[in-house]
């Protein structure tokens, strides 16, 4: 599909307007985010939205900066060309440097508080202020109620971006009614998924030892909000009505949460089990698996639940998994599940409600059309998810981003909290730009601080003299005097310039004042 069509059909500009200015597809774009094999779910994001990317469009120059977290190191694929360490400030600067000096086209960051360092991860802004090309930030946490430091962190990147993506219509929503971002500014995308092709969950049993049953799912790393443990309570009651059951863990223990308390949660949820008498009918896979075994275990599950406990999640990439598999799906009614899940593409539960988990899994199971009939629907809906749309979708909102950024350019370093330092900043010397500036113009060049007239005069360098002019004009950081005389000097020579006869300017002057 020609990206103009891309750009219309996702309402991000005209594909006229488009096709107007010519823009080629970037090819030099950085991914900032946690990358592959590093454990966590923007680790995984990342890496599938390069691939999709990369598959899409070709991979070109196409690279990526992960995180790394304090003491770990990671064996990073070719795609990998510089790393941050999380809690070195520096590094972002170095970072920063590397793609100015690399001449990228644009850089999509992957944004959760959690994964940069400094206070309410704000080191990342280090990095984000010093960028010279234009940003698209994915916002995968957008909180409702945000600290004083996490609303200044985000409300800053909304500023820095060009473009901001969120996965769901609420985050899109916060976004607008919590940090007062712009409508315009905002590209809903959804969560890409694997294209998987609709199942009978029977296919993939056999690996798990799970044929002839009925299998739950949960999977992704294992943390305490999670909520894990009510499915298990649930499990005696549906077992008295399903003996043909198992209820299948799938997941590593959340690096984070390891580090702090090791494996205390899985503990918990196994001494949890033996005490509903349900162990045998639970399977604890503990490892974090790969894309491959991911599409064996979603595609062995007859229902599928997500019984987390918090409401504020604005994304959840298991659940986008599960609906773009096409299962049964039972989960708690946080953001993100109550707007996938909506017109009966699953079946929504309330927290920490083991009773609501049983009567909802007990009807799923006793009803097979009820259920298939739900698979179905949650299948049909996810095909404008999968991952070669999400990268097409993506490459339009780039796309959006350079042609905003070509007709609004912006000055570098734009640090809105700047501006606060500036009571600090003397006085600006404007001697240098009138010693250059005679009767004529401004001369090109200068051997350090003698104006060296044998080189004359160009329109371009009295072009950009009349815009320094005309901005010292309005700055409270230098004095008045005598800009207007040089606004109308660099402006008298562009009228000397212009050449009628053409319709064009002429470049060169000579000292003499004839025209090369």
């Amino acid at each position: 599909m020609p990206l103009s069509e891309i750009l219309h059909n996702e309402g991000l500009v005209g594909a006229s307007f488009v096709e107007a200015h010519h823009l080629p597809l970037p090819t030099r774009i950085a991914f900032i985010g946690n990358y592959l094999p590093r454990q966590c779910g923007i680790a995984t994001f990342t890496t599938d939205l390069c691939t999709a990317v990369a598959a899409e469009y070709g991979s070109g120059c196409l690279f990526a900066i992960p995180v790394n977290d304090p003491d770990s190191s990671y064996e990073y694929p070719e795609r990998v060309r510089l790393e941050l360490a999380q809690e070195d400030w520096a590094s972002y600067e170095r970072a920063a440097e590397f793609l100015n000096f690399n001449g990228n086209d644009l850089v999509c960051m992957q944004h959760e508080y959690g994964i940069f360092g400094g206070i309410a991860g704000s080191h990342i802004l280090a990095l984000l202020r010093k960028l010279k090309m234009p940003l698209v930030t994915t916002l995968h946490t957008v909180l409702s109620a945000p600290d004083e430091n996490q609303r200044a962190v985000l409300e800053e990147i909304a500023h820095l971006s060009d473009r901001l993506i969120v996965m769901s219509e609420h985050a899109a929503c916060l976004l607008r009614d919590v940090y007062d971002v712009p409508c315009e500014k905002i590209d809903v995308i959804p969560h890409g998924v694997p294209d998987l092709p609709f199942m009978d969950p029977n296919y993939f049993k056999d690996l798990f030892g799970t044929e002839g049953k009925f299998v739950l799912l949960t999977f992704g790393l294992l943390s305490p909000n999670k909520g894990i443990e009510n499915v298990i309570r649930a499990l005696p009651a549906i077992l008295a009505k399903h003996s043909n059951l198992v209820y299948i863990v799938s997941g590593a223990t959340h690096p984070h949460i390891k580090r702090r308390e090791g494996e205390r949660y899985r503990e918990e949820l196994k001494a949890l089990a033996e005490e509903c008498g349900v162990s045998s009918h639970v399977i604890f896979n503990n490892r974090f698996v790969s894309e491959e075994e991911l599409v064996e275990h979603v595609g062995a599950a007859d229902i599928y639940i997500t019984p987390y406990r918090q409401e504020a999640q604005v994304v959840s990439g298991t659940l986008a998994i599960a609906v773009g598999a096409g299962k049964a799906i039972i989960s708690t009614p946080y953001w993100h599940a109550r707007e996938l899940l909506a017109d009966e593409r699953g079946v929504l539960v309330p927290f920490d409600d083991p009773d609501s988990i049983t009567e909802a899994a007990i009807r799923l199971l006793d009803n097979d059309a009820e259920r298939h009939a739900m698979r179905k629907r949650a299948y049909l809906y996810s095909r404008g998810t999968t991952w070669q749309s999400t990268a097409q979708a993506y490459m339009a909102s780039f796309q959006r981003a350079r042609l905003e950024r070509m007709l609004r350019p912006r000055a570098a370093l734009p640090d809105i909290y700047a501006v606060k330092a500036t009571g600090g900043i003397p006085m600006l010397d404007t001697g240098h730009l009138s010693n250059m500036t005679d009767d004529t113009g401004i001369l090109q060049h200068a051997i350090f601080t003698v104006p060296n007239s044998l080189e004359g005069y160009t329109t371009d360098d009295n072009a950009r003299a009349l815009i320094v002019a005309t901005l010292l004009r309005a700055s409270a950081l230098s004095a008045r005097h005598e800009h207007v005389r040089l606004s109308q000097r660099y402006l008298s020579f562009l009228l000397l310039a212009f050449y009628n006869k053409t319709g064009r300017f002429r470049n060169f002057l000579s000292y003499d004042r004839r025209w090369q």
